[in-house]
């Protein structure tokens, strides 16, 4: 299955590390100028060239919002946040588990820099992804495909995968 993986997706930003701390980024266009917004848990980002145009993806994920976390987890939203308004004239893409749902004040002020979530914009807001055992009926949205300027999700799907606690959500996007 890994050559698969490779095979399908030949672009790829890789931060290992141990369970929920390492991250990756897979992509089918190419991808240039590595970044990563600084978190406890790896959250890298690069620019694809989709077709001649230059689109921001940002893989998200804060620390859980703990007792002894909740300041580092309002202060890596806080991060993504910035990283959003700095690029809110972009086609920006920034995706992953946010461990937050639209209750979450500080998860809506990510949303107040202009980004729409996909699952929102497709009518299906508020689908549990956490913890897949129990979801649906229960759990809460807390991964999300957010979009920027020029970007419009078409369709979103839920997917469950062995040896994980969370959902997958897939988006088709399309590009203004």
């Amino acid at each position: 299955r890994t050559e698969e993986v490779r095979k399908a997706y030949p672009y790829r930003v890789i931060v290992p590390g141990r369970t929920s701390e390492g991250s990756a980024l897979l992509s089918v266009y190419p991808l240039r100028g590595e970044s990563s917004v600084d978190s406890r848990m790896a959250m890298p980002g690069a620019v694809a060239d989709v077709h001649g145009r230059s689109v921001r993806f940002q893989v998200a994920h804060p620390v859980p919002p703990k007792p002894d976390s909740m300041v580092t987890w309002r202060e890596e939203l806080g991060r993504l946040r910035e990283y959003a308004a700095a690029h809110a004239g972009e086609p920006t893409i920034v995706a992953g588990d946010f461990n937050a749902s639209q209750d979450h004040a500080a998860f809506r002020d990510l949303l107040d820099t202009g980004l729409q979530d996909a699952a929102r914009q497709t009518g299906l807001s508020r689908t549990p992804t956490w913890p897949r055992p129990a979801a649906p009926p229960l759990g809460a949205q807390i991964d999300h495909i957010l979009l920027g300027k020029r970007l419009v999700a078409t369709e979103t799907s839920f997917l469950d995968f062995p040896g994980t606690d969370h959902r997958a959500l897939i988006a088709d996007v399309k590009l203004y």
